[in-house]
Formats: C-alpha cells, structure tokens, sequence
C-alpha cells in the first residue's frame, strides 16, 4: 500500500474513532490497535498529526497513539519494534518544524519527542540538541515558543535519568550549553520586565511564558548537570542572580495588580524561583552554604517584616518558611556531638545559621508568627471554648504545611 492510500486509510480510522458513537467508535478503535505493529503506521501518523488542515481532535488521536508507540515498540529489544530505517525518518520528521498552531497538542508532540530522546539521545539523535539551540533563537514567536516548550521537555526527561552512565551524559550537556540557557533566560526576563512597564501586557505574557520556560530548563541544569556546582562560577552566578529577579518580580507584583492578564503566570514564575533555591539546597547542601545568608536575610526580610507587604502571596510565604525550615533543620548545618568531629563546611554553616538568628531577629519572627499569621478565626475561638481539649489535638494533628 503507498503512503497517501495509507494515509487516507489511518486518517478515516482516527476520524471514527473521535465519534461519540460507539457503534463506529469499536471498531476504528479495534482497527487501530491491529495497525500498531504495521512497518509504517507511525510515518502515516507523524503526516497526520503534522497535518494542521486536519480536525484538532483527529491529530490530538494520532499524536497519542503515537506516543503509546513509543513506550511498547521503540526500543530494539521490544516484540514487533520499529525498524531502524522508520526510526530515523520519524525522528527527523519530528524536529523539521516547530510550528504547531495548537497549544495542547505541542505539549503532546514536546513530550513525545522527550520520550524518543530518552531512549536515543545523544547517541542515535546526537542533532536533536543542537537543531533545538537554534530554533530557540528564532525570529519567529511560534517557532521560538514551541521549540523552547521541546527543549524544556527534553531537559526534564534527560535530567531524570538515574544511571551513573546517563548522568555523565547529562553533565556533558549541561556543561555545554549552561551559559546559553543563562543568555537565553536573561534575555526573556528583560524583555517580560520592559514590556510590562510599558503596560504592553499582551507581548508581556508572550516573554513571561518563555521566561518560565528557560527557567525551568535552567532549574534542571542547574540541580542535575553539576557533580561539584560551587565550583562553577556561572551556576553560582545564576544562584545570586534568583534573588535579584525574584525582587524585580515581586515588585512586579505590586504594579500590575490582582486582575492583570500576567498574574498568574507571575506568581507561577515567583514560586519556580523560589523552587530553583529549595531544590539546589536539597541535592548540594554543602555547595549552597554561600548562599545561606542570603536565603535567610531574603525570606526573613519578605515574611517577617514591612518589606513583603503588598507583594507577598500565600503560596510564597509558605515557600519561604520552607526555605527557612530546610536551612535552620538541615543535618548538614549542625556540627557534631562531639565538637572535634564537625566537617569544616558544618561548622561554617552553623556559624552563619547562629549569626543571623540574633536574639533581635528571633523577638521579631517571634512576635509576627503570634500576631500576624497563627490569628485565630470567630470559628477557631468559639470550638476553643466548646471543646478546648478536641481543638488542641485538632491543631497539632498536622506536620509542616509544603507546597
């Protein structure tokens, strides 16, 4: 059977199979299923779902019958795999344009290209990367977007990988291309900032969405690409800069207000900062002791004094208490028992914990936690009165509140 016959075959399969009829349903869904295995099927699917004259719901169907034929017939060792041959068309095919009109549908096709990558890059796909560099300097809006919503994806997927062998792989990356995701983060973040200003909040949104996007590649590279990252003057670089922006953004805050279009995807963006601090503290305590006091004077200074009010938000006060807990708890920061057996980082950790928790700033945090965040509710007061004992064990049922 030629491509455009097969084509039109899977094409009228799919199409009855988005049928809300289940007499038509059945049997294009039984018919699909028995093509799974067919040398080709993909190729016909890959045309389709490219397809952007097609009916969205039809090439939403095919991008997901391709990616369930990723996971059951990509790898070699797999019954029916694919041939080699179909496999480097497809993947060629998957990375000649990123230009899918339809925003779900290029999540689908970013994941699905991060499940090829997992299972052949760099090794069988050692052009995905580099062909992503460069698409993410596109001129073009749509190409630049969906190619970075693909290289996020990709990074995620490659930076998950456990294995001794595959994290080297991963190190060689991010050693590679760190300093462009930097360049390229930089560069979305003061365009969002001048657009904002500008109140040109439609091209605002656009820059914010590419913002996140490189800033969770640089998250991943960032916790997983590095073995010693203190050693590494641009990560640590990028660390310091985190509490910069997260300040410009907060800011941000206050001047756009509560019913601008760019809300949610601030605040969204405030609490990936914040995410990119607790998750490097979690994996590289020791590599995070510079940063220590500055952590603590940031979160102490938004939560705990005037400086956060009106930029503040439920959600990143409770990431800043996390961030204070992490720091103030971490057995890495506390020496031990007996003195002489502390590791030098420890000792130095804990003497910039014990330095900055002065007894002024405990009065402080103190009596804000009392007055301003543990208030009792009309509810709470009257169950106090009720049934003080039921209350109590109420209230300290819970551990710590994370988000």
């Amino acid at each position: 059977m030629d491509m455009d016959s097969a084509s039109s075959v899977v094409l009228q399969a799919l199409t009855q199979a988005t049928s809300q009829d289940t007499a038509v349903l059945k049997p294009a869904e039984e018919q699909l299923r028995q093509w799974e295995t067919q040398p080709g099927f993909y190729s016909v699917l890959l045309s389709i779902f490219n397809n952007h004259m097609l009916d969205v719901n039809v090439r939403w169907l095919a991008v997901l019958y391709f990616k369930n034929g990723i996971d059951r017939y990509w790898r070699r060792v797999a019954p029916h795999a694919l041939s080699e041959e179909e496999k480097t068309l497809l993947r060629a095919g998957l990375i000649t344009n990123f230009n899918e009109p339809v925003n779900q549908i290029a999540t689908q096709i970013a994941v699905l290209i991060a499940k090829v990558a997992r299972l052949d890059c760099p090794r069988q796909w050692p052009e995905l990367i580099p062909i992503l560099l460069e698409s993410v300097k596109s001129q073009d809006g749509l190409q630049q977007h969906r190619a970075l919503l693909t290289f996020y994806h990709v990074t995620k997927t490659l930076a998950s990988k456990r294995l001794a062998q595959d994290r080297r792989l991963f190190q060689d990356l991010a050693s590679g291309i760190y300093s462009f995701a930097c360049s390229l983060w930089s560069h979305h973040t003061d365009c969002f900032l001048q657009q904002i200003y500008a109140r040109d909040e439609a091209a605002a949104l656009g820059s914010l969405e590419r913002t996140l996007l490189s800033l969770k590649v640089l998250r991943k590279l960032t916790v997983h690409g590095f073995q010693e990252p203190q050693q590494n003057i641009e990560v640590m670089g990028f660390l310091n800069a985190v509490f910069e922006r997260l300040k410009q953004f907060l800011e941000c805050c206050r001047q756009v207000g509560s019913d601008s279009p760019c809300r949610e995807k601030l605040e969204k963006t405030i609490i990936l900062f914040t995410k990119v601090l607790l998750d490097f503290l979690e994996h590289h305590p020791c590599a995070f002791i510079p940063l220590i006091h500055r952590s603590l004077e940031f979160a102490v200074s938004y939560v705990f004094t005037p400086a956060g009010e009106g930029v503040t938000f439920e959600r990143f006060i409770v990431q800043c208490m996390n961030l204070i807990k992490m720091i103030v708890k971490n057995d890495a920061y506390k020496p031990a028992k007996n003195i002489d057996d502390s590791k030098p980082e420890s000792l130095e950790a804990h003497k910039i914990k014990t330095a900055f928790f002065t007894y002024s700033t405990l009065t402080e945090i103190g009596r804000r936690l009392v007055s301003h965040y543990f208030l009792l509710t009309e509810e709470e007061l009257t169950m106090w009165e009720e049934d003080p004992e039921s209350f109590a064990v109420e209230e300290t049922g819970g551990d710590s509140v994370e988000i």
